[in-house]
């Protein structure tokens, strides 16, 4: 995995009136290193469908689909990783019930970094870096210095490396040989998403220059790991 690691929230988008299909297909023409939904607040029966939709948008050129938390909906939607955090269900228990399915794993310090690559994910993610707003009560910031240590560690066992946490164009550059890939959310939306058709066009070629950039600031490319 190296590039872009693009994160859909389905809460950000609503926020902006973005439909998340279009965003979806915008990013993919950068081909991030994977696209992952979160889809916290939307009811369960909608966040299926919408996954089921894009999973062969994803498969067509190749870049995996991650679910957040769920590995019975990457089962069902036929997703090709799912991502849980500290408080999520294990490693393990993913990989029972779903065993070919890819894990990766949000860590937020030296020792949560070890005790996950102890268990071989597919991916590790490691941060906040820098500080962030995507979450109500985020970990303490990192750093890059911090992220070097953890890039050095998971570069040891093999293990890819994704930095997480207020991610930008701009201080992503800091992090380039430090990290495999980079995590990002909010970068990767327009300003503004206006109403009208060639308004709309001209966000969704902003959406996709700004995925690209970031993809490419790290040698990026879909990854194959865990790729249908």
């Amino acid at each position: 995995m190296r590039g872009l690691y693009a994160i859909v929230d389905l809460s950000r988008l609503e926020a902006q009136e973005i439909a998340p299909i279009p965003f979806v297909q915008a990013l993919l023409l950068a081909r991030p290193a994977a696209i992952q939904l979160r889809a916290k607040q939307a009811p369960p029966r909608d966040a299926l469908s919408l996954l089921r939709a894009l999973a062969p948008l994803c498969h067509a050129v190749s870049v995996p689909l991650v679910v957040n938390d769920r590995p019975d909906w990457a089962i069902l939607a036929g997703c090709d990783m799912v991502h849980v955090g500290q408080s999520d269900i294990p490693i393990d228990e993913v990989r029972r019930l779903a065993p070919r399915v890819g894990i990766g794993v949000s860590t937020h310090s030296l020792e949560q970094l070890d005790s996950a690559l102890l268990a071989r994910p597919t991916y590790v993610a490691y941060g906040p870096v820098f500080d962030t707003r995507s979450k109500p009560n985020p970990d303490p910031v990192v750093g890059p210095s911090g992220l070097r240590e953890a890039f050095r560690r998971a570069s040891l066992v093999g293990v890819p490396l994704v930095a997480i946490g207020g991610i930008t164009a701009a201080n992503a550059r800091a992090l380039v040989g430090i990290a495999d890939a980079v995590a990002a959310i909010g970068e990767l939306l327009p300003p503004s998403f206006v109403s009208g058709r060639e308004s709309r066009k001209m966000a969704l070629g902003e959406v996709t220059a700004r995925a690209r950039a970031m993809s490419e600031m790290f040698g990026g490319g879909p990854s194959q790991a865990g790729a249908a």
